[in-house]
């Protein structure tokens, strides 16, 4: 096999995934995110808080007005807890996980048939750390 038709396959497999229901479920919740005006207000206003936060605490500690980075913080927590309630948030980062685990999953066999297992039988165990913030696993 030539190194053009290993590519076509990957072609191949990159027109099967965009086929997938979890795959099209995750880019319409993308757009949906995008689009809600909203929502990217929000995601606006918590870069901007965070940009604030970092240019007083990065102040000489003499400058630094920790009530000031006490207030940016509290700020910051409520904008962010708004971003993860709104529902057009919410569906995106269902949909992400959904794809992620997919992703990880064909990533893991191509891997591990990379590194010589069996193509028919190799597959991806998630294995949990107990932290959900890194995985998309446990579903």
């Amino acid at each position: 096999m030539e190194n053009k038709d290993i590519i076509e396959i990957t072609r191949e497999l990159g027109r099967q995934l965009q086929k997938e229901e979890c795959y099209i479920v995750y880019q319409a919740a993308k757009q949906a995110a995008d689009e809600d005006e909203e929502l990217q207000r929000l995601i606006e206003e918590f870069g901007n808080v965070r940009e604030e936060i970092s240019a007083e605490t990065s102040k000489d500690e003499d400058d630094r007005d920790n009530a000031k980075i006490r207030q940016l913080n509290e700020n910051m927590r409520k904008v962010y807890a708004k971003i993860m309630t709104n529902e057009r948030m919410i569906c995106y980062n269902d949909a992400k996980d959904a794809y992620d685990v997919l992703m990880n999953r064909i990533t893991a066999i191509i891997k591990q048939c990379a590194e010589g297992e069996d193509p028919d039988t190799t597959d991806y165990l998630p294995s949990c750390t107990g932290s959900c913030g890194s995985c998309g696993g446990c579903g």
